[in-house]
C-alpha cells in the first residue's frame, strides 16, 4: 500500500482566502506589537531590527502557506530563517525568537473573528496552536544546528589563533579572530601548558571547554598530541583558575607561563610555559602546577634563551645594581656550601652582617638563599651574568 502524506486539519476555504487577503494587516500588526512589547528589539541595530522583520513577514507567509496545504509542515522555519544571515541567531537568542512566535500567536488570534468565516474562528484558533507548537520545535532545531555549526567553526577558528599566538603572531588578523571568538579582554593574560601521554579525547576536550568560560572571562584552548595549551585573560589573578582547570587536564604536569600585560606579550608566556613542559622532567621532585620561572635552571639545560635573559634581567642585574658587597656575599655564601659562619669568615664580617645581606637578597629579587630550590636557582642567575661579561 502507497505511503500517504501526513496531513493536519486545517482552517475552511473560506478562512483561508480572507487570511490571505489580511497578510499586509497582520504583519503590520506583527511588527507593532514586537517593536511595543520588546525592548531588546529596539535597541538592535537598524540593520537586525530590518531582518527581524524580514523573518516575521516570512513567519505570517509560512503560517498561511500552511493553511493552504494540509500536507506542509512547520519544519520549513528553515526556509523562514534564510531570509537573514545565519549570523542574527547570534544576534537573536532562541528565547526571543520563541517570543516572536508568541507575538506572531496573539496578533492572528486577536483578528481571528473578523478574518474567520461566520461561525468558523474555532477551526483558526487551532490552527494557530498547532502551527505555532510545531513552529516553536522546528525553530529550536535551526537553532541548535547553527550552534552546532559554529561550534565546529570556532573550534577551527581558535586552532588557527592559537597556532598563530604559538608562533608569535599577534597581528590585525589574529586580532580579527579573536574578536570573532568573543575575546573582549584587554587585560593581563597568561598560557598553561599541560602535558598529556595521548591526544585528549571528545569527552575531556568538552570538559576542558565548559570549565574554561568560570575560570575566566576569556580563554582559549588548543590541543596537541602531547600537550594542551590554555589561554587566560581578565583577572588579577590567575591563581583560582589555574585551580579550576587543573583538574581536567589529567595527571600530567602542568607548567604556567609569567602573567603578561596584554596580549601582545602572550607569545612569550606561552614560550616560556612550553619551554617549562619541555625541562620539566630535569626537576625530580618539581611540583605541579609550577610556573614556568621556576623552572629556569632547567630550561636553561635545554637553551632556553628566554630563561637566560629572565635570570639576567629579574635575578643577577638588580642584585649587581643593589651594591657589589650583596652580589659578593651572595655568590661567597653559595661557594662555601651555604655556611653563614663560612662567609661571614671570608667576608671578615659578622654572622649577622651576612644573615643581613642574604634577607635583603631575597627582597631584592624574589628568591631565597637559605632555601635550597632557590639558592640553586640564584646560582645559575651568577654564572649566567658572569658570562655576560
Amino acid at each position: 500500500m502507497a505511503n500517504r502524506p501526513l496531513t493536519h486539519p486545517v482552517p475552511c476555504s473560506t478562512t483561508v482566502n480572507r487570511l490571505s487577503s489580511h497578510r499586509d494587516r497582520l504583519a503590520t500588526q506583527l511588527m507593532k506589537s514586537i517593536e511595543t512589547d520588546h525592548p531588546w528589539y529596539r535597541s538592535l541595530s537598524a540593520e537586525d531590527r530590518s531582518w527581524v522583520g524580514l523573518v516575521a513577514q516570512a513567519s505570517i507567509d509560512a503560517f498561511i502557506g500552511w493553511c493552504k496545504d494540509k500536507t506542509s509542515s512547520a519544519s520549513s522555519s528553515q526556509e523562514i530563517f534564510a531570509v537573514a544571515p545565519a549570523e542574527l541567531t547570534r544576534t537573536v537568542s532562541l528565547h526571543q525568537t520563541l517570543l516572536l512566535v508568541k507575538s506572531g500567536v496573539d496578533v492572528i488570534e486577536a483578528e481571528a473573528e473578523v478574518i474567520s468565516a461566520p461561525g468558523r474562528a474555532s477551526e483558526l484558533h487551532d490552527a494557530i496552536l498547532r502551527y505555532s507548537r510545531e513552529f516553536a520545535f522546528a525553530t529550536a532545531e535551526v537553532y541548535a544546528r547553527a550552534a552546532e555549526m559554529r561550534g565546529s567553526w570556532d573550534a577551527r577558528l581558535e586552532a588557527l589563533v592559537v597556532d598563530a599566538l604559538i608562533r608569535g603572531d599577534v597581528g590585525a588578523s589574529v586580532r580579527s579572530r579573536l574578536a570573532a571568538l568573543g575575546w573582549s579582554s584587554l587585560g593581563q593574560s597568561v598560557c598553561l601548558v599541560a602535558g598529556v601521554d595521548a591526544p585528549l579525547g571528545e569527552a575531556r576536550v568538552r570538559e576542558v571547554r565548559s570549565a574554561l568560560p568560570a575560570a575566566a572571562p576569556d580563554g582559549l584552548a588548543g590541543f596537541h598530541s602531547d600537550r594542551v595549551l590554555l589561554l587566560l585573560s581578565g583577572l588579577e589573578s590567575f591563581e583560582s583558575a589555574v585551580q579550576e582547570l587543573v583538574p581536567t587536564l589529567g595527571d600530567g604536569p602542568v607548567v604556567v607561563g609569567p602573567t603578561v600585560a596584554s596580549i601582545d606579550e602572550l607569545p612569550r608566556s606561552i614560550k616560556a610555559a612550553n619551554a617549562g613542559l619541555e625541562a620539566y622532567p630535569a626537576w625530580a621532585s618539581a611540583p605541579s602546577p609550577v610556573l614556568a620561572d621556576e623552572l629556569l635552571p632547567e630550561r636553561l639545560l635545554i637553551s632556553d634563551p628566554e630563561a637566560r635573559a629572565t635570570l639576567l634581567t629579574k635575578v643577577y642585574r638588580p642584585l649587581v645594581e643593589a651594591g657589589k658587597d650583596v652580589a659578593l656575599t651572595l655568590a661567597t655564601y653559595l661557594e662555601l656550601g651555604r655556611s653563614l659562619e663560612g662567609a661571614a669568615r671570608e667576608l671578615f664580617v659578622h654572622p649577622n652582617t651576612v644573615r643581613y645581606r642574604l634577607s635583603k637578597i631575597d627582597e631584592i629579587c624574589g628568591w631565597d638563599p637559605t632555601d635550597p630550590r632557590e639558592a640553586y636557582v640564584l646560582q645559575h642567575a651568577l654564572a649566567v651574568g658572569r658570562l655576560d661579561h
